[in-house]
């Protein structure tokens, strides 16, 4: 063997160790670890709906990669929540946008901005706007306060309650900073959309809106940024499928920028509030998948999973069902089940009950009728319609008298 062999003999040792690594069995991956079996926590099938004592959502596979590739890399805050906003803002049809900690956080920095402006000491102030010279009241519809309101008094200020157009005109005084309207409540307050609009806009007072759950449709994003809302309030953990801890606040750009001056990484009243950047970015790739959807077709899933439970379910003597869409807040369909009491003997209650405390676990919503439960399917993974079908049917078979 020559000197040159020898030295392309050598070169080669390397590659062909590597080559023959790459021959043998790939190496196995760790177990995924199972959390909630090492800490005892019940888990469950989600036949109730984006309930946030039930932890809201499952974040699809699209969210959870942004969260996961996200965390490992630093960035600043701010350029997140900039360039992140920066989109949101063009999907919602808004002059600007920001990821909070949910939709209360959304209306208590929106408030905030309001309240302090781009002025820092004003920042400093808050939660006591009155005492600092700051506006400090809000008007709200009386059939509006259901408790949500109560996010706005976070930054101090006072609810004024009205329920007619002339009451609004005569509470408003110099002291006067928004006007805030509960869109699920739409229907029962007296004053509608429009008019609460032109109210403040006649008025010189900012607008916010709260839309919690109020997607799908998913025109509601953009549909009161372009009514002309100053503000409008989303969770981003229902049927946005995002991080549960997360929600938009969008609307105009001055606001916007004023509520962002109140939010981490700055100190201020909201601190606590903070969002990480693998928040933002989840909460981003969530909405970024939600509007490109097919939405005929997942309510045509939807619905298909209603038929087979109501088709299973009427099996068993005495029952009956009803399929109910809500008009607004969680706009999907849901189905209402009830039976004949003098045929069975479970109420909706211990229905709910059996269902739980079974395996695999199951929640439902107990009605206001006691011997009737609702089945919400929005929230069920491949497979769990019929498990939840054949459960309910078994349950009230075995609960059936004679």
């Amino acid at each position: 063997m020559n000197r040159r062999d020898l030295v392309k003999g050598i070169t080669l040792l390397p590659l062909m160790g590597v080559s023959t690594v790459s021959m043998g069995a790939a190496p196995s991956l760790p177990a995924e670890r199972d959390f909630f079996k090492e800490l005892g926590i019940r888990v469950f099938i989600n036949a109730a709906g984006t309930y946030t004592f039930m932890t809201a959502s499952l974040m699809p596979p699209e969210v959870v990669d942004a969260i996961r590739v996200s965390a490992k890399q630093f960035a600043l805050l701010d350029d997140v929540q900039d360039k992140v906003g920066q989109q949101i803002a063009k999907i919602c049809k808004a002059e600007a946008a920001m990821v909070t900690a949910g939709c209360w956080s959304a209306m208590v920095l929106g408030m905030a901005g309001i309240l302090t402006g781009m002025d820092d000491k004003k920042v400093a102030l808050l939660p006591f706007p009155e005492a600092s010279g700051m506006k400090s009241e809000v008007i709200v519809q009386k059939a509006h306060a259901n408790g949500y309101h109560m996010a706005l008094t976070n930054t101090g200020v006072k609810i004024v309650m009205v329920e007619t157009t002339e009451e609004l005109q005569n509470a408003v005084n110099e002291r006067t900073a928004c006007l805030w309207f509960l869109n699920r409540e739409a229907s029962v307050g007296a004053i509608k959309h429009e008019a609460w609009l032109s109210l403040g806009k006649a008025l010189g007072i900012p607008t916010i809106i709260d839309i919690a759950a109020d997607v799908p449709p998913v025109e509601n994003l953009w549909r009161f940024n372009e009514m002309g809302f100053d503000l409008v309030c989303i969770s981003g953990g229902k049927a946005l499928l995002g991080p549960q801890s997360a929600g938009i606040l969008m609307g105009k750009k001055d606001l916007i920028a004023a509520a962002r001056l109140n939010a981490p990484p700055r100190s201020g009243i909201a601190r606590g509030q903070k969002v990480n950047k693998e928040e933002i970015i989840g909460m981003y790739a969530a909405l970024d998948r939600y509007v490109k959807l097919d939405h005929a077709k997942e309510w045509k899933a939807w619905e298909q999973k209603i038929a087979l439970i109501d088709k299973t379910v009427k099996k068993v003597k005495g029952v009956k069902t009803e399929v109910i869409v809500p008009p607004v807040a969680n706009h999907t369909p849901s189905l209402k089940i009830s039976w004949n009491p003098d045929l069975t003997t479970l109420t909706g209650e211990a229905l709910g009950k059996r269902l739980r405390d079974g395996s695999p676990s199951i929640e439902v919503v107990s009605w206001e009728d006691k011997d009737a439960v609702k089945v919400t399917v929005f929230m069920l993974q491949a497979g769990e319609d019929q498990i939840v079908a054949d459960r309910i049917a078994e349950e009230l078979e075995k609960a059936t008298k004679g």
